[in-house]
This record gives structure tokens, sequence and C-alpha cells, in this order.
């Protein structure tokens, strides 16, 4: 940067000697190195030798200032590329670190361009305006002694106006910061909608939305094409007010040195260095609004990443565990509120013996999630504690409980990659005869080996090209593999079909005792024949046992029963009418 401008100040400096040799034809005027050398080239004082040889040397400084100023920009590209890249790896590890509840408040879309389209503002400040600022100081702080040094006259001249120009910047630089922070919003806004439609596409034509939808987003799409109409507008006008000023200082010196040029008290190439010299003064003054512009974008798209980094990421336990659990879990006196003071969980208490299975039912709200998501610590509970082997999962790593428990959701979450890849992901070098083990336990096998790819076929973004009883078969057979000592079935068997159902549960049955599960269900063909099943209900445990000892108990349990019961006779008797039709 420093060489550059050197370079670019010499310049000029060629240009006016050369020029004053040859208005006033006087060597007298010219400096004394090109004096020399065109003696001792030429062997004489040759007006063509000395106007070839100053050529030459601008032509060199010239190229030379180029030299620098790209390997200035060179350097700036990579060192701001890779700052940027750093920044990327930060805040997709930070964000992996932070609690559930962050998500719960955040929108996907927003966070996907605060790490992406914030970023790449904050390098591109980094590398178009970091270094011109430097070049800025530096120039002006060179160029004034010199201005000074050749006409003091001048030179007041020629920097009268530059307040103005440093006064507007920051005046400007106050609004266009606000108006930056608005559109950034407003663009946050239109992505998340985009982001959203596109996750949802088929419920979109499922349910005939196109034309809401296309209004909704045609609606947030012209709240930020407005916001950005009134951002440029802004711009527009500093830089028109900013040109003017700009060029009305350089028209003073002009017609100063032109004054000064008729009293002769200035020669030509005096004034031609000093409207060269007074330009690369007043131009980067003037890029400095520009760059407050940029700097005011630079700094929101900053406030935003930084939103993200200062967010307290879950705690790190000091207590760290090694090694695989037995299944045991023991829970006494939980209570859970969720951060919007919501209370779910009251008062819980259960015990539960490595390998045995446990079954959750009750009414969609009573918290039989809740208590997977508080036990799996993706939200802290208020009061009591939840045991794993004896240890208190307060107080052990995270990653440790989360490695002793599979899970298996209701609605899963696949990769956009191939079958293979999303049953590895709990345990990537499993040899392929375990995965086969547990693609067949889930009832999955069959069904990937009518795949023209078999286990190479790629699922695309959600599974979506899997049907839903398929993902969720995916997502058992991964958490088979994972082989975990706790295996918890959030009502997962939801999407597949009683033969099915009944195939995966005799595989599950067959190796009951080598883990503990949990499994959460509302199908009672789910749970009749788990060891033990609590039922819930606000919140609370409010009866436990076999399958036959609630169904014969009056209570919650028998009047789903009786349900059920009832539904499952109603559908035979419409079966049995069907068939005599």
């Amino acid at each position: 940067m420093g060489l550059a401008s050197v370079f670019a100040i010499a310049a000029p400096l060629v240009g006016m000697y050369a020029l004053d040799v040859v208005v006033y034809r006087d060597f007298s005027l010219g400096t004394n190195v090109l004096v020399s050398l065109t003696r001792e080239l030429s062997g004489s004082d040759s007006f063509a030798w000395y106007l070839w040889l100053s050529a030459a040397a601008g032509v060199v400084l010239t190229l030379l200032a180029g030299v620098f100023s790209f390997l200035k920009s060179r350097w700036a590209a990579i060192a701001s590329e890779a700052l940027a890249q750093r920044l990327r790896d930060e805040l997709f590890g930070h964000l992996h670190r932070l609690p559930a509840a962050f998500f719960d408040a955040a929108d996907s879309g927003d966070l996907v361009q605060r790490c992406t389209s914030d970023v790449e503002t904050i390098r591109v400040f980094l590398q178009a305006h970091v270094v011109e600022i430097g070049r800025a100081v530096l120039l002006l702080f060179a160029m004034l002694p010199i201005l000074f040094w050749r006409d003091y006259r001048l030179a007041w001249l020629s920097i009268c106006l530059m307040p103005l120009l440093g006064v507007g910047a920051f005046v400007f630089f106050r609004r266009i910061k606000t108006l930056f922070e608005i559109t950034d919003a407003s663009e946050g806004v239109l992505t998340a909608v985009l982001k959203e439609n596109l996750t949802g596409i088929r419920v979109v034509r499922a349910f005939a939305r196109h034309d809401f939808e296309r209004d909704r987003f045609g609606e947030r799409n012209r709240a930020f094409r407005d916001n950005y109409y009134r951002l440029n507008k802004v711009m527009a006008i500093y830089w028109c007010a900013s040109d003017f000023i700009a060029t009305c200082q350089i028209g003073i010196v002009l017609i100063a040195g032109g004054v000064f040029l008729v009293e002769g008290s200035l020669t030509v190439g005096e004034l031609f260095v000093f409207i060269s010299q007074v330009s690369m003064v007043i131009w980067p003054i003037r890029h400095l609004g520009r760059v407050l512009t940029d700097s005011g974008k630079a700094i929101v798209a900053l406030g935003r990443v930084d939103h993200i980094l200062k967010s307290p990421e879950e705690s790190v336990e000091p207590t760290p565990a090694t090694g695989r659990g037995r299944g045991a879990i023991t829970v006494t006196n939980l209570d859970f509120s969720y951060p919007n003071g919501q209370g779910i969980l009251r008062n819980m208490s259960l015990s539960v013996a490595p390998g045995e299975t446990v079954a959750l039912v009750g009414p969609p709200g009573c918290g039989k999630t809740t208590f997977i998501r508080v036990l799996l610590r993706f939200y802290p509970y208020q009061r009591g504690q939840i045991k794993i082997d004896d240890l208190e999962i307060n107080e052990i790593d995270r990653e440790w409980i989360r490695a002793q428990i599979g899970v298996v959701l209701q609605d899963p979450f696949l990769y956009a990659q191939t079958i293979d890849s999303n049953l590895r992901v709990g345990r990537p070098a499993a040899p392929h005869e375990d995965l086969l083990q547990a693609a067949q336990d889930a009832s999955l096998h069959e069904s990937i080996s009518k795949f023209a790819d078999g286990y190479d076929t790629m699922v695309g973004e959600r599974g979506v090209t899997l049907s839903g009883g398929q993902r969720q078969r995916v997502a058992l057979a991964r958490a088979l593999l994972k082989d975990p000592p706790i295996l918890v079935l959030d009502d997962s068997l939801s999407a597949v079909d009683t033969d099915t159902e009944h195939r995966i549960l005799t595989a599950l049955e067959q190796r009951r005792g080598r883990r503990t599960t949990l499994i959460v269900a509302h199908r009672l063909t789910t749970v009749r024949n788990a060891d033990r099943i609590l039922v819930m209900d606000n919140g609370r445990i409010v009866q436990q046992g076999s399958h036959q000892q609630l169904a014969e108990e009056q209570g919650p349990y028998h009047r789903l029963c009786e349900i059920q019961g009832a539904l499952d006779e109603s559908i035979r008797n419409d079966l049995e009418g069907l068939n005599r039709g």
C-alpha cells in the first residue's frame, strides 16, 4: 500500500518538469537527475531526449504503482477471505453448541443469512475498504505538506471545501446505518418466507395455497424493495452532493492556478502537479462516503453475526463420563417448564432398570415428548433429579448422555444423502453386516432391496423421496445400528402399517434385555407388550403397571382401551359389511 502511494505521488512530478521544459524551453526547470541522464545518454542538452526520458520515467513509475496496487489488492483479498472462513467456521461450531431454546425462538432462514450474506458483507468491506482507509490517510498526511511547500496559497484553496466532505460523510453515515438495519431485517424475513415455502412445497400444493403464498412472498418482497429504494435514494443524494463539492474544489484550484500562472508566480508544470496531487487527496476523502456506507452495512452485519456468537452456549460440565452405560434411568421429583413459563412436568418420578421396556402413554400435550427432550438435556429442568447409571445428568458431559441414547422421532430428519450414509450417522464405521441386521430389524431391508441403487439410493432433502413409513424405518434402523444402551421410540411407528409394526416389535422383542427401551405411543398395539406402562396426564404419572393390570383397573388407560377397542370393533364391522356386500 505504501509503495503504491509513493510511486503514485512521484509520477506527476515527472510530468511537471517535462511540461515546464517544453513550455519554457529551459533545462534549468528540470530535475538535476533527468538533466544529468539526458546529457550522459545524448551528449548534449537535447529537448527530444529529455522528453523521451521523462515519458519513460512516467511509464515506469505508473507501472510500479500498478504492480504494487495489484499486490495490495491480492493480499487484501487473501487476508479477508481467510478471516471470513474462520468466521464461518466459528459461527457453525457455535450454533452447534447453542441450547435448543435458542432455535425455538430463532428463524432458520434468518440464521442462514447471518452465516452467509452477513459474513460476505464483512469480507467485502475488509477486502475493499480497510486498505483504502489506510491509503487515504497516508495520502492525506503525505500530500498536504508537499502542497503547502509548493504554494501555500493554492494549498489552502485546495482544501477549503474538504471539511464539507468530511461532515457530510459522517452525517450520511448515521442515516445510512439505520437504513441498512431495516433493509437487512426485511431481507431476512424474505429469506425465511422463501425457505419455508421450499421446505413445505408439498403442503402448499396439497392445500392449494399457491396464490396465498405468492401474495405473502410478494408482500415481503415489496417491503424489501421499498426499503432498498429508500437506502439507494439517500446514497444517490450523497454521491451527487459529494461529486459536486469535489468538482468545485478542483475548479477553485484551476481558477486560482490560472490567475497565478498569468501573474508568473506559477509554472504550467507546477499547476499540473498541483491539480494531480489535489485530486489524490480529494477523491479518497470523497471515497470516505462509500467507505462509511459499506462500513455501516458491515457494522450491521457484524452486529447480527455477533448476536449469534454472544448467545450463551450449553454449559460444559467439569465431570466427563466415558464408556458404555448400563441403561438405568432414575427420575426423582422432576419439575420442568419451558422458557416461556409454560409448566409441563410436575413432580414426576420413575425408575427404569437396565434392559427394561417401559411405555409412556397419555393424551397429547401431557408431557411425554417433553420428558424425552429433558432426558436428552435439550432443556434444563428446574427441580428434581435425573440419573443415568447413578450419574446426575446435569453434572456429566452432554455428549456422553446423548451417546447412550438412540432416539427415533415421529417426524425424523434425514440428510440429503444415500440411505447408507443416513444409517451410519451414529456409527460411521459399522460393519456392513450390522447395518443389514439393523435394517432387517426395522423391517426396512426388503423395501431398500426394491430400489435400483439399493442402499446407495439418494433420499433427497429431508428424505423427500421416501414415504413417511420408510423415513421412520430408516430412522429406527439408524438408532438400532448405533446400538445404544437406551433406545427411545417417540411415536416413531405411527406412519407404518400394523403388519410392519408387528414385525418391528417382534424383532425388538427378540432382543429385549440387551438395552433399555422407552416407547412413547398412542396405539395400544405398540405398548401392550412393554414390561411397564406409565400413563401420563397433565405432566404427572397417574397410573403404571402392565397392560393387563391397567386394562382391568378403572382409569385413563382403561378408557383408552375402551375407545380403541370400540374403534377396532367398528372397523371390523365395516369390513365385514363390505365383504358381505
